[in-house]
């Protein structure tokens, strides 16, 4: 239903602005959907670990730019759903100590304005929505709330085993918390059938859980809901008094065009976010939309990982491999007092991978190629890097971002690998387990691979500090939101997705209640 007027205008369809979408679209308001990019296509490439990851066939042909002003190729994706059409669906909830401030060995994770309390019900409802399947309490720094909506997706033999071994060395491995359609009662009709093209694959089955399936395509089912595709949102106007925004300039299929709403909601993800209000800069906000605190763009996180992967003395015969974490150490132990974070494991590698990781090719003397994908166990290391002024987003003259960021707090993902390599040798790994080149090929994740981005437009309670208030609002403007992950003030140890989806939600029952 295209008009000269809506409700709210929303810019991205991902974990923030589908989710939004979702929320809003039985109300009867008129709700604008600005997505960046077309559907994802449906096609045999979808499932091609050379297509998908080494030739890049889905990532973005935008250029960014370090803080030493060298090019890169980001890891982002443009497509209805936005990063979760190729994100693991690894939906954690922040554990209840990530909304306080917590003392890490580099410095503060500072607080957020809203409490645990205050998010628990509306992860819940994320949870129901994005049909998560888990074990509540199963691990023991898992937050309070409810049981999950579905059952947890059962781990294969050998992933079993290895929950097993790590039972016994007193660890308390879990169920990962999976957003996928799955029905392992009735395989006959599930929509997933456990595919080992899943994690860092989009789903050629539509099968995952991701913000174009589960939210935007149930969105647009209703006529009040309008999907624009290929719109790339430019700017953003405000009235001469700064406080209003009047409309959103975007090229749509290469031509620009103006929307005009009551309230505009930005979820382009942290860098774009950032670069969109940056780039909206007029006399009333002449540093940029929103900015007169200089915060926009600041505090860029994206989590310390680390993937690594250990040589089983056995074949692993793994197909859907996501099923197991470990967060033992989440908080730090009796030698490590400070934070050190998540263990999980991920999708299961193939050669083609690894010829597009020339890291792990080099290192990889003693293996072929296909034995080491044979007997591969694959593991994911994330530890909270935290936010930083300097670590921040800016724009070149030509408009593109420089994204500049210098690591911190990097000792406990030391300090948590450690821990992990040190457990392999009694887990059925291979014996020469010391000798890191030839065992574990392990990867630091570079900048550009930024699919965990969070924090450029954090909220906050005090507007010199913050750029959102608690409703995710902008201090300076009385109809402007943000509800992507750019909006955190820390990033936790585990994924941001559903934290970002329930948020959404949150903020989406703010905006019912304020259209009435």
């Amino acid at each position: 239903m295209m008009t000269d007027d809506y409700d709210v205008i929303i810019v991205g369809s991902g974990a923030g602005g589908g989710t939004l979408a979702h929320r809003l679209a039985p109300s009867g308001k008129r709700v604008l959907i600005l997505e960046r990019g077309d559907w994802l296509p449906r096609e045999p490439e979808n499932w091609d670990a050379t297509a998908t990851f080494v030739k890049n066939r889905y990532v973005s042909k935008d250029t960014w730019y370090d803080k030493d002003g060298k090019a890169f190729q980001p890891q982002v994706h443009y497509f209805v759903g936005g990063a979760t059409k190729f994100y693991g669906a690894a939906l954690y909830r922040l554990r209840e100590q990530d909304f306080g401030e917590l003392r890490h060995y580099d410095g503060i994770s500072p607080a957020w304005p809203i409490s645990y309390t205050d998010m628990q019900p509306y992860y819940g409802q994320a949870e129901e929505l994005y049909q998560v399947h888990g074990i509540r309490g199963e691990d023991p720094s898992d937050p309070p709330g409810g049981p999950y909506p579905f059952p947890p997706v059962s781990h294969e033999p050998r992933i079993q085993k290895l929950f097993d071994d790590l039972a016994r060395a007193g660890l308390h491995p879990f169920h990962s918390p999976n957003g996928i359609m799955l029905d392992e009662s009735n395989l006959a009709f599930s929509p997933c059938i456990r595919s080992a093209t899943c994690d860092g694959f989009a789903c050629l089955l539509h099968a995952k859980s991701d913000a174009d399936v589960i939210a935007v395509r149930p969105s647009i089912t209703h006529e009040n809901v309008t999907l624009v595709r290929n719109a790339e949102v430019l700017k953003l106007e405000s009235d001469p008094s700064g406080r209003t925004i009047t409309s959103v300039i975007a090229r749509v299929d290469g031509e620009e065009q103006r929307f005009t709403g009551s309230i505009v909601v930005v979820s382009a993800g942290a860098v774009n976010s950032a670069k969109l209000l940056l780039s909206s800069a007029n006399d009333s906000h002449p540093n940029g939309l929103a900015n007169g605190s200089d915060q926009v763009g600041r505090n860029y996180v994206f989590h310390n990982s680390r993937a690594f992967l250990a040589i089983s003395l056995e074949k692993n015969d793994t197909r859907f491999q996501k099923t197991l974490g470990l967060n033992d150490w989440y908080l730090g132990d009796d030698d490590f007092e400070y934070p050190m974070g998540n263990v999980q494991m991920v999708g299961k590698s193939s050669p083609p991978m690894y010829r597009g990781e020339k890291k792990i090719a080099k290192l990889a003397p003693e293996f072929t190629l296909q034995e080491m994908a044979e007997h591969a166990v694959d593991f994911w290391l994330s530890t909270e890097d935290l936010p930083v002024p300097g670590n921040r987003v800016t724009l070149r003259t030509d408009g593109s971002p420089v994204l500049s960021y210098t690591q911190n707090n990097r000792e406990p993902l030391d300090q948590l690998y450690s821990r992990v390599k040190k457990h392999l040798s009694h887990l059925g790994m291979h014996p020469h387990h010391l000798i890191p080149r030839d065992v574990y090929m392990k990867n630091d994740i570079p900048v550009a691979g930024c699919a965990h981005q969070a924090g450029t437009v954090r909220f906050g309670n005090d507007p010199d500090t913050s750029v959102l208030d608690s409703d995710c609002k902008a201090h300076e403007l009385d109809n402007l939101y943000v509800v992507d992950t750019s909006f955190f003030p820390s990033i936790g140890a585990v994924n941001p997705a559903l934290t970002a989806m329930a948020n959404a939600l949150r903020v989406g029952d703010h905006l019912l209640a304020r259209l009435g």
